[in-house]
């Protein structure tokens, strides 16, 4: 990448904190806001044409990086490979801080993909050594608390690389996003095709290694996550209990709670809520629990995370005023951008504020007019620099 360079950005609709401007100006400066206007700018710059400008978007939970290394089964990609075309497409979709979403934990569903932490924590670490990174990428751990190897993986990456975020997943069937075996059954004998007397063997055996290991390794990997300064995560909360698990375990974000109990229960207890931008889209969830919008309309849907489908964090946003009146640009746009900045203490950046970091998308509305406009990222900066 190129040193920060001074430019100006002109007639461009300015999305800030609270409200949007029509038409307005951003100069930046050493890869900073230096100067924010409204109307025309006091020099010619890169000219938007109307064009919109967000902050850089801010992606606490994807996990697409497997995507890149594991596209088949029984498939691993190179690893470095698969680093740079997950980080050029986080880029291309207006993400300039991502927290890359690594598995810790062998889990017999996934085909044991967790066992390669280790591996492409030391691709991305060669990425950024190097210099090839566009965005900047920090560590979000998805800690399986009932898998035996768990804390084996979080501890040796914790001493090796730094740890941003940590969520605690408990994916046993008959638990949170599957308390329901029928749903469970139904999601994983699609995704993984087995008899009925295999199903009933793999249930069982992940019924006894929670009842074996979940309990430990929540309390363990909590301490892990003070002793490293993380920022703790909640994931597939579904009751007022788990809510309350979630308070006495320090948790500061809850991660796509499955009902509208629980998110109430959580937002009562000052916890952030976040939900899948695919939700938002498709209109509900593919597993079937709350919708996003559910949770928007009842003033419960604090971030959004593009989870499984990078390009959806901007379109939910954008999504977001269209369907629910009590939401404008401003505050939409706060949900990938502000909010998941302040949730893991990253106070540089996620607003177009003067001072601020100069991570800055150029989105064209395609289709404005039309009932199902779609925003299209046009160029991005991060540090006021052209990643994108």
């Amino acid at each position: 990448m190129t040193e920060p360079t001074e430019f100006l950005i002109e007639n461009a609709s300015l999305v800030l904190p609270d409200r949007v401007i029509e038409s307005g100006w951003v100069a930046v400066a050493d890869g900073k806001i230096a100067e924010i206007g409204e109307g025309a700018a006091p020099e010619r710059g890169i000219d938007f044409h109307g064009d919109t400008l967000v902050p850089g978007l801010v992606e606490l939970h994807t996990d697409h990086l497997e995507a890149h290394f594991a596209p088949r089964p029984h498939v691993r990609w190179h690893a470095l490979s698969s680093v740079m075309a997950y980080d050029a497409q986080i880029a291309a979709a207006g993400i300039t801080t991502v927290f890359d979403s690594l598995r810790a934990g062998s889990d017999a569903d996934s085909a044991s993909i967790g066992t390669d932490l280790a591996l492409l924590a030391a691709a991305i670490e060669e990425a950024r050594a190097t210099g090839h990174l566009r965005v900047e990428h920090k560590t979000h751990l998805r800690c399986e608390i009932a898998c035996d190897d768990v804390l084996e993986h979080v501890e040796a990456y914790a001493a090796k690389y730094p740890v941003h975020m940590m969520s605690l997943m408990d994916h046993t069937p008959g638990q949170r996003q599957f308390k329901d075996l029928e749903t469970w059954r139904r999601y994983y004998m699609r995704k993984k095709p087995m008899t009925d007397a295999e199903a009933n063997s793999f249930i069982a055996n992940r019924l006894e290694l929670h009842a074996n290991n979940a309990g430990p390794n929540r309390l363990r990997l909590v301490e892990i996550a003070a002793e490293t300064g993380a920022v703790l995560a909640s994931h597939d909360d579904a009751t007022a209990a788990h809510a309350a698990e979630a308070v006495g375990n320090g948790v500061g974000l809850a991660e796509f709670p499955t009902t509208m109990e629980a998110a109430l229960a959580l937002n009562e207890a000052g916890i952030r809520v976040m939900m899948g931008g695919p939700n938002v889209v498709r209109g509900g969830s593919h597993s079937g629990n709350v919708a996003a919008e559910e949770l928007a309309r009842a003033g419960v849907l604090d971030i959004l995370s593009s989870d499984y489908v990078p390009a959806s964090l901007l379109m939910s946003a954008f999504e977001l005023p269209r369907r629910i009146p009590g939401i404008d640009l401003a505050a939409a746009i706060r949900t990938v951008t502000l909010t998941p900045a302040q949730a893991t203490g990253l106070a540089d950046r996620g607003a177009i504020e003067t001072g601020l970091r100069a991570d800055l998308v150029r989105v064209h509305v395609s289709g404005a007019a039309s009932e199902s406009p779609t925003p299209i990222v046009r160029q991005v900066w991060r540090e006021g620099r052209r990643v994108s």
